[in-house]
């Protein structure tokens, strides 16, 4: 049997005091507008306006605090509400997706196949600090997508082992090849997706 990497790049404790964050703010938003649409419309209308905007936060809130990633051989899971999975080795898709929300922003490895799609946080910063993916995870995923013997595989498993590198010589976040690849993505839009055309060009620019 497959040895389980789990590949969550928050510990549960993080995680689920977010999901509360999510839950409050779903809860104060729906009130809010559930209790103007009441004065207006009255109190039915008010209580249905209520469980439109609270309902879905609260499914996020609860998917949030479930949400597990892991991988298993050359498999990749994701634990929410159900769980999903991808070959690493038959993916037929493989992005860098950027994120930026509230100052953070989230460098993720985007994988598709067998019509599911997850991605992979392999990294978050905020400034010139963050947090990113342990050693082992790292060196795993980076073996598995060699493992695929064609370039997109290839380009990201020397991205990853590049990030080792820049760890092991120490050198600080800022300077790090995942940090530095985020950078490139442009601020202000919420998610982007850098093509491996894009990442090569990078790592081939890395020592």
């Amino acid at each position: 049997m497959s040895e389980r990497i789990p590949l969550d790049l928050l510990d549960p404790a993080t995680v689920r005091r977010r999901a509360r964050g999510v839950a409050l703010g779903g809860l104060l938003v729906a009130a809010a507008f559930g209790g103007l649409l009441g004065l207006l419309a009255g109190q039915t209308v008010g209580l249905i306006t209520a469980a439109v905007f609270f309902v879905p936060l609260v499914l996020l809130s609860v998917s949030e605090a479930r949400r597990r990633v892991w991988l298993e051989g050359h498999v990749l899971y994701v634990r929410a509400i159900g769980t999903r999975k991808v070959d690493l080795h038959t993916a037929d898709q493989l992005d860098l997706l950027v994120t930026d929300v509230r100052g953070s922003r989230t460098v993720g490895m985007f994988v598709r196949g067998g019509g599911k799609a997850i991605n992979l946080a392999l990294a978050v910063y905020a400034g010139t600090g963050g947090r990113e993916q342990g050693v082992l995870a790292l060196r795993k995923v980076a073996d598995v997508l060699a493992g695929r013997g064609d370039a997109p595989g290839l380009v990201f498993s020397e991205l990853l082992v590049a990030q080792l590198r820049a760890e092991a010589r120490g050198l600080a976040a800022a300077d790090r090849p995942l940090y530095r690849l985020g950078s490139l993505a442009p601020a202000g839009r919420l998610a982007q997706k850098l093509t491996p055309d894009a990442v090569s060009r990078f790592v081939s620019t890395l020592d």
